[in-house]
């Protein structure tokens, strides 16, 4: 008899690993902090590997110089866990995981901002915009001295808050990111309260010597186990909002912005421009079917130049919004040698929640009892013959050597939402495809985002992107956004 009111059975995805060697492929783990200390960085093989030592500018406001010196040495210390103490472990110093030193650039590459500039941000009408001035101008003056240092290191004091953010959409980090971006500089924004009050020196030592050896041009870890004619693409917009002065039907330009990749989740350029060819609803963007065809040729082209003019077999494309018939359409055009292309809709903010029912203790026990802990991080579940739910966030022993892991600590976690508009096949490689590219953000120290790369990077692009004051047709790094 049918049961329609009967939801079908999960099923789970195995906790990912990582590889962290060219050309071993046993140096692989689940845990990429104790991938890191057991086999170095991915890179460090590398002949076109990170300079050692990777020199740091600095530009910190008046009165931080003993700060500054102090986190410089801070690198180099080991720090026990002092939170997540089932996943965290020992720092033991910067050039004891990546085989590199971090060292302070040349005197002239660090600048101490006015002691002024405090009064100045307090009595401004709009503090943004003086505090941005001001850290626009040291970051030109530290630009004349760019072939003596790799990354710079900018201090934030909690005092500046006022500064942060602003009207017209204004945040003091995106816009940050938007001119060191345009210069081709990597910058890391150190917040006093976030990192240098931090109570865990050793969740900060991972979180910013990942950052740092990243921004540097060092890869830490890629996936393992992944089909190397896949390749993977993210796409997100932002909408630039018209001027005020100008006319009201003048058609609001949206900033589109492309990240393809690879099998082995090694996304290090993404494409962005600028197109009025498209329509908004709800303030979601949606390309035509031409603007569609042509971000996608620029993302194969993209591949095609990382891989030796060699075009990919299988093509899985992931977005937050749905796909319109001209944007399949689109899609389909430009990929016509590919045997597989799959597009895929990943939402958040699903009702859905499950709950883990330990089974019964003992004879005398007929059911079981809710569990201490969430359900098991890659479980998933088909609603439909085109829906599924996936647990990107969970309990994840299988990373921690069998102890129980939740890294939100808290709650009762969310599934997402893959809505399949092409392709066909089991569900279980595409659930393995998001599971892995939610650890492959490499700033920060977790185990896993919610979000596969695919999207998180990508949103992160097209905000930063939008403030840029021009775009330029060519690929850009992703290490200068980070």
């Amino acid at each position: 008899m049918s049961r329609p009111y009967m939801l079908p059975a999960h099923t789970y995805v195995d906790e990912p690993e990582l590889l962290f060697h060219p050309d071993r492929p046993q140096d692989r783990h689940t845990h990429p902090l104790l991938g890191l200390l057991e086999f170095g960085p991915f890179s460090r093989a590398l002949v076109s590997s990170v300079f050692d030592p990777i020199r740091v500018a600095t530009i910190y406001p008046a009165g931080f110089r003993e700060q500054v010196r102090s986190l410089f040495k801070e690198f180099e210390q080991k720090h026990r866990p002092r939170e997540r103490q089932a996943y965290l472990i020992e720092y033991p110093g910067f050039s004891r995981v990546f085989g590199v030193r971090l060292s302070p650039a040349i005197p002239d590459a660090h600048i101490e901002l006015t002691s002024r500039l405090d009064a100045e941000i307090e009595s401004a009408k709009q503090p943004h915009l003086r505090l941005a001035e001001a850290l626009t101008g040291a970051m030109n003056r530290i630009n004349a001295f760019g072939t003596e240092f790799d990354v710079v290191m900018l201090f934030l004091p909690e005092r500046w808050q006022s500064g942060f953010f602003g009207d017209d959409d204004f945040n003091l980090h995106d816009y940050i990111k938007a001119v060191s971006a345009s210069r081709g500089v990597p910058i890391q924004i150190v917040r006093e309260g976030k990192a240098l009050n931090y109570r865990c020196r050793a969740s900060v030592m991972w979180r910013l010597g990942i950052a740092m050896y990243c921004k540097a041009g060092g890869v830490p870890w890629k996936l393992a186990d992944q089909d190397p004619e896949t390749a993977y693409i993210g796409l997100s917009y932002a909408v630039r909002d018209a001027k005020p002065d100008d006319d009201e039907d003048k058609p609001r330009f949206v900033t589109c912005c492309s990240q393809v990749f690879d099998a082995d989740g090694a996304g290090l350029e993404f494409l962005a421009y600028e197109t009025d060819d498209a329509h908004i609803e709800r303030d979601n963007p949606f390309l035509s079917r031409n603007e569609m065809r042509r971000v996608m040729a620029r993302s194969l082209a993209l591949y095609q130049r990382r891989h030796g003019g060699r075009s990919p077999k299988r093509v899985i494309v992931h977005k937050s919004t749905e796909f319109k018939p001209d944007e399949i359409e689109g899609c389909f055009d430009s990929w016509p040698g590919v045997e597989t292309l799959d597009l895929y809709q990943i939402q958040q903010g699903a009702l859905w929640r499950g709950i883990q029912i330990d089974p019964p203790k003992g004879p005398g026990q007929k059911t079981g009892e809710p569990s201490m802990y969430p359900c098991a991080r890659g479980t998933y579940m088909q609603l439909g013959a085109r829906e599924l739910l996936l647990w990107t966030q969970g309990n994840a022993p299988k990373a921690t050597g069998g102890r129980n892991f939740y890294k939100e600590g808290k709650g009762v976690p969310q599934p997402i939402v893959l809505k399949r508009f092409a392709g066909h096949g089991s569900w279980q490689e595409p659930a393995r495809g998001v599971l892995g590219l939610s650890k492959m953000n490499w700033n920060n120290d977790s185990l896993y985002d919610r979000l596969p790369v695919t999207l998180s990077y990508a949103s992160i692009l097209a905000r930063t992107v939008k403030r840029m004051p021009t775009i330029q047709s060519r690929p850009y790094e992703f290490r200068f956004f980070m």
